[in-house]
């Protein structure tokens, strides 16, 4: 293969190495059926990338004959998967009879293949691929005339597939090593699945924060898709007296406040004050692990819970990380025109305070709270933006730099406070 060739194929396979990785950061996240679509995509478009361009270590006949049998495997995978994906195959009756089909014809061109010679067979299979791939072009493209707007994004996907398919063929069966045809496949290639990516996210995207909506009803709030303030106080109820972890154990109890939120407000207006909230609680989000629990607290603020955090080290740890990450500056728009979302009005960083809690569940939980969000407002007034109770002095103090001091030891909650 000449080297310009092999570039760009390397290209198309770094591409789909990272749509692979993607997929296991989705499926780490519990994006299951994101990752389980993006990762089946990019392996199976390497895999019969990597067999029509001569890759297997078979002879001649029998790699025609394997090829025949890679490309209905393909060409019936991704064909269901886009299916999938535009939610066709949400009906049972018609599922069932879609991929009974799809199926049937992949074994009849298989078992068809096998009463012809190995040529003869991968070019009956190449045909029905391509086939099958109109085909998908077709339904794609009546999906977008009926007002999926998605379609539109999987019809460009199909075309470049087919681009793709195309170009593999005529290097299969005619051998050429002509780099534009290389270059014209591997582009096509990348750009399916960077299309068909994009898709995959835009639509499962849709899909969790509905089950968000479902899960939480009318608590559910659409500025940070977190629980809005009611549905914290029943999250901060559920976890304190939940009765299958025994009758006491420790809390990690984490207020988290932004002090500059309302002076944006007055400067920039509203709009601006929902971004810079979005933005935070974005951050938040993908920064915290999944086994604590968030919320809102207050108009300013979030509110995390640890249950059994087992010492303070792994709280503080977590205060810290959430300190650096909000503290980080953004552009802000002030437009509330969608086309002017993109458009950076002003530079915006959040001042955050964080008050770090270690207590239990026999204090209780309004209590908790309280305490926890007055450290987070003193907290404003420190250099480190963290307290903690300071149970020594018996007040609330500064927590020391991560690189000046080990982090405290547990903290009882302050009686009287």
């Amino acid at each position: 293969m000449d080297a310009l060739a092999a570039g760009f194929w390397g290209a198309f396979f770094g591409t789909a190495v990272l749509m692979l990785a993607l997929s296991l950061a989705a499926f780490a996240r519990s994006h299951r059926r994101v990752a389980l679509m993006a990762g089946l995509s990019a392996l199976v478009s390497a895999a019969f990338v990597l067999a029509y361009l001569g890759f297997l270590p078979v002879e001649d006949a029998t790699e025609a004959r394997l090829l025949a049998h890679v490309a209905m495997i393909a060409a019936t995978s991704l064909a269901l998967m886009l299916l999938a994906m535009l939610g066709l195959l949400r009906q049972r009756g018609p599922a069932q009879r879609t991929i009974a089909a799809l199926v049937g014809l992949g074994l009849l061109v298989v078992g068809a293949g096998w009463t012809l010679r190995p040529e003869e067979a991968l070019a009956l299979s190449s045909i029905v691929a391509v086939g099958v791939g109109m085909a998908m072009l077709v339904v794609t493209f009546r999906s977008a005339l009926r007002g999926d707007r998605l379609a539109w994004t999987s019809v460009l996907g199909v075309a470049f597939m087919l681009v793709s398919l195309a170009g593999l063929s005529w290097i299969a069966f005619s051998g050429t090593t002509w780099w534009p045809v290389h270059a014209v496949s591997a582009v096509a290639g990348m750009s399916y699945l960077t299309v068909m990516a994009s898709a995959l996210w835009r639509r499962y995207s849709y899909l969790l924060e509905l089950a968000e909506v479902m899960a939480h009803g009318p608590s559910y709030d659409p500025v940070t898709r977190m629980r809005s303030h009611s549905e914290t106080g029943q999250m901060v109820g559920d976890l304190f007296f939940r009765r299958e972890d025994g009758p006491s154990r420790s809390i990690g109890v984490i207020a988290i406040c932004i002090a500059n939120l309302y002076a944006l407000e007055n400067l920039h207006g509203r709009a601006a004050f929902n971004h810079a909230l979005f933005v935070c609680a974005g951050r938040l989000r993908r920064c915290v692990p999944q086994y604590v629990e968030m919320g809102r607290l207050g108009e300013d603020g979030f509110l995390l819970l640890l249950s059994n955090p087992q010492g303070m080290d792994r709280v503080v740890q977590l205060a810290r990380t959430v300190k650096a990450r909000l503290s980080r500056p953004l552009a802000l728009s002030t437009s509330r025109d969608p086309a002017g979302l993109e458009a950076s009005a002003t530079n915006w960083v959040a001042e955050v305070g964080i008050g770090v809690l270690n207590t239990s569940t026999k204090v209780r939980p309004s209590q908790a709270v309280a305490t926890a969000r007055a450290m987070a407002r003193t907290a404003w007034s420190y250099d480190s933006r963290l307290a903690f109770y300071d149970q020594a002095q018996g007040r609330i103090a500064e927590l020391p730099p991560e690189d000046q001091s080990t982090a405290p030891g547990p903290l009882p909650m302050p009686s009287g406070t």
